[in-house]
C-alpha cells in the first residue's frame, strides 16, 4: 500500500488540512493518507499548543468521516526533538508491508535543503507538493527532480493561528472546522485566552 505521510502539529485541524488531504488520496496513486500528530515543533511558541492527546483527539474525530485519511501518532513515541528522516525509518521498520511518501506544502518545499538528511529522504521516499502563495523560490534542484510529485490542489487559506485568534477574540470560526471539531473545542473551552 502507498501512503502518503501528512506531518503538522494540527492545532488545531480545520477543513483546508482534511482537503488537501482528501484531494492527494483521491487524485492520486496514494491509497492512503495518515496524519501525523508532531508532538512539538521546536520553532512554534508552546503556549498556544495544545497537549499532544488534545490534539490527537481533535484529527481523530476530524476524519472519522474519511476511511482513506487515518490519525498518527507514531511521533509521540520518539525520542524528542526528532526529525522527519528519522520518523521515516522508524515507520518504514515498523510497516515494511508499506510504501511511504512524503505531503509538504510548496512554502517547505522551499526550504527542504536546509532539513536534516533531506538527501536520504529523497532516496527512499516520493515528497507530493501541494500548492502555497508563499514568499521565496523553490531551489532549482527540485524543480524537475523524479522524486517530487507537484499535486494541482486546490490552494486553502486558512490557517490555524487565524482560527485560534478567531476564537480568542470571540469570532465564529465553526465554518472553517468539522462540527465535531468545533464541538470539542467549544466545549473543553480551548484557545479562549
Amino acid at each position: 500500500m502507498k501512503i502518503g505521510l501528512y506531518f503538522g502539529t494540527f492545532n488545531p485541524i480545520h477543513v483546508g488540512h482534511i482537503i488537501i488531504a482528501n484531494h492527494l488520496v483521491e487524485y492520486s496513486d496514494l491509497d492512503e493518507i495518515w496524519m501525523v500528530v508532531t508532538p512539538h515543533n521546536p520553532h512554534k511558541k508552546k503556549s498556544s499548543l495544545l497537549e499532544n492527546h488534545h490534539r490527537y483527539e481533535l484529527v481523530y474525530i476530524a476524519l472519522e468521516d474519511y476511511p482513506k485519511i487515518k490519525p498518527s501518532d507514531i511521533e509521540f513515541k520518539l525520542p524528542q526533538p526528532n526529525y522527519t528522516v528519522n520518523t521515516l525509518a522508524h515507520i518504514g521498520e515498523k510497516y515494511p508491508q508499506h510504501e511511504f511518501s512524503l505531503i509538504m506544502g510548496e512554502d517547505n518545499l522551499k526550504s527542504f535543503h536546509k532539513w536534516k538528511n533531506y538527501e536520504t529522504i529523497l532516496e527512499n521516499h516520493e515528497v507530493y507538493c501541494y500548492p502555497r502563495i508563499a514568499e521565496g523560490t523553490v531551489k532549482t534542484t527540485f524543480e524537475n527532480h523524479p522524486k517530487i510529485h507537484k499535486v494541482d490542489a486546490p490552494i486553502i487559506q486558512i490557517s490555524a493561528t487565524l482560527i485560534r485568534d478567531g476564537i480568542k477574540n470571540n469570532k465564529n470560526v465553526a465554518p472553517m472546522l468539522t462540527k465535531e471539531v468545533w464541538n470539542y473545542i467549544d466545549e473543553m473551552n480551548f484557545y479562549r485566552k
